[in-house]
C-alpha cells in the first residue's frame, strides 16, 4: 500500500481541518479574556481614580466656614452611594464621613 485511498485523504483532512478549527478557536477565546481582563482594569482604575478624586473634594473645601447641613446632608450621601457601589473602602469611608462630619 503505497497511496492512501479516497477515504484515507478524506479523513485526514477532516483531522487537520478539526485541529485547525480547534486551535483557532482556543486562540480567540484566549484573546477575548485577555480583552476582558484589560477592561476589567481600566474599569478598576476610572473607580478608584473617582474614589480618590472623592476623598480628595471634602478636604480641599475652604474650613472658614461651617458647611450648610443641606450641603453636608449631599456629600454623606454621596459617599454612602460610592460606598455602597464598592467604589470607596470601609476605610476611605469612614475617613470622608469623619472630614465631613469634623
Amino acid at each position: 500500500m503505497g497511496r492512501p485511498g479516497l477515504i484515507g485523504m478524506a479523513a485526514r483532512t477532516a483531522v487537520v481541518a478539526g485541529t485547525a478549527t480547534a486551535v483557532s478557536g482556543n486562540v480567540q477565546r484566549r484573546q477575548a479574556e485577555k480583552a476582558q481582563g484589560q477592561y476589567e482594569q481600566q474599569q478598576y482604575e476610572q473607580q478608584q481614580a473617582a474614589a480618590q478624586q472623592a476623598a480628595a473634594q471634602p478636604a480641599a473645601a475652604p474650613q472658614a466656614a461651617p458647611p450648610a447641613e443641606d450641603d453636608m446632608m449631599a456629600k454623606l450621601q454621596q459617599l454612602a452611594t460610592l460606598h455602597s457601589q464598592g467604589v470607596l473602602t470601609d476605610e476611605e469611608f469612614a475617613g470622608a464621613k469623619a472630614k465631613i462630619l469634623g
